[in-house]
């Protein structure tokens, strides 16, 4: 059994094992690899890995081993996976390895926005606080959580999980999701509400939902218009869900006070990319999930959805 992973870098930059995946075959991992050597190397392969190589329905079509492809991620969005279902081959995911990571990164964001933290700590470091009259200083207004409304699009694991770290930090909550049922299992605490009221009412906004063609660009002109001149937006989910070029003129108009990223539309972006240089924008490189704990939880569920597939009981199919 011959396994390939196209690009291995991201999840395993070399500080962490292989090994569970390497017990099930012939193992071959490339760093990165380019759209036009897909084909090429994954020629041989049965069971195919990716992160990020797009697996088109071209390459499916000319790769005549392949039984399995297997995404190191939870979005599956660059695989074509009616092409995969068409030929029987079943696709996977990785659906729970970064919830608790990804939710960590949402308060870091918020915090910063809030606290300012790392920007006082290197106004100390140039010389500020020793040159100052004072025994304290602060350059922007510091902000309490506690109190404050925080609208979560998408209440899946991970909304759910922000949701509990907001509710620790006494927050009001407040939860809009696209399956109506979920309105049905809210937790104690956690407030439902239609999309464009949490955008109106929540002093922050934070996305947790699947790029999809229905939810696009959803914070659009007309939504930040809603929001408070106060509130900020969080999004450690999918950059297209943001209307890029209306975020940075809402930001640099003070339209909404602030936002943090840790995904963009085009990654990476383009030096010219208007969020770069947009006002109280501060943008992580799609970090979110990759922990050193994270990335190892994946390398394993990886392994145990391919084991899962060879004894005749595949899980996390994505295409079926």
């Amino acid at each position: 059994m011959k396994i390939v992973i196209l690009d291995g870098y991201t999840v395993n930059p070399g500080d962490l094992s292989w090994g569970p995946i390497q017990q099930l075959g012939e193992l071959v991992v490339y760093d990165r690899t380019p759209a036009e050597l897909v084909v090429q190397r994954a020629a041989e392969g049965e069971i195919v890995l990716t992160n990020k190589a797009v697996v088109s329905r071209s390459a499916i079509e000319q790769l005549a081993c392949l039984r399995y492809i297997g995404v190191l991620a939870t979005g599956y969005n660059i695989v074509d996976v009616e092409a995969a279902r068409e030929r029987g081959i079943p696709v996977t995911n990785v659906p729970t390895y970064a919830t608790q990571s990804v939710a960590e990164a949402v308060f870091a964001h918020l915090l910063n926005l809030t606290h300012h933290t790392a920007e006082h700590a290197q106004g100390v470091r140039a010389g500020r606080w020793s040159a100052c009259e004072d025994f304290c200083y602060w350059d922007w207004p510091l902000i309490d959580l506690a109190g404050l409304s925080l609208g979560i699009v998408g209440f899946g694991r991970i909304g759910q999980a922000v949701a509990r770290i907001a509710l620790a930090f006494q927050m009001q909550v407040l939860a809009y999701d696209s399956n109506p049922e979920v309105q049905k299992h809210l937790p104690a605490g956690v407030q439902w509400v239609e999309l464009d009221e949490l955008f109106a009412q929540s002093d922050v906004v934070s996305l947790h939902c699947p790029l999809t063609a229905q939810n696009e660009r959803m914070v659009n002109a007309r939504r930040l218009a809603l929001m408070k001149p106060t509130a900020f937006l969080i999004n450690t989910s999918r950059g297209g869900l943001i209307d890029e070029a209306a975020l940075a003129e809402a930001l640099n108009h003070g339209q909404i006070a602030g936002a943090g990223l840790d995904v963009l539309s085009i990654e990476p972006p383009p030096p010219d990319h208007p969020l770069l240089s947009a006002r109280n924008c501060y943008i992580t490189p799609h970090q979110a999930w990759a922990t050193k704990a994270a990335r190892q939880r994946l390398i394993q569920a990886a392994a145990d959805n391919i084991r899962a597939f060879l004894t005749g009981k595949p899980q996390n199919v994505v295409n079926f």
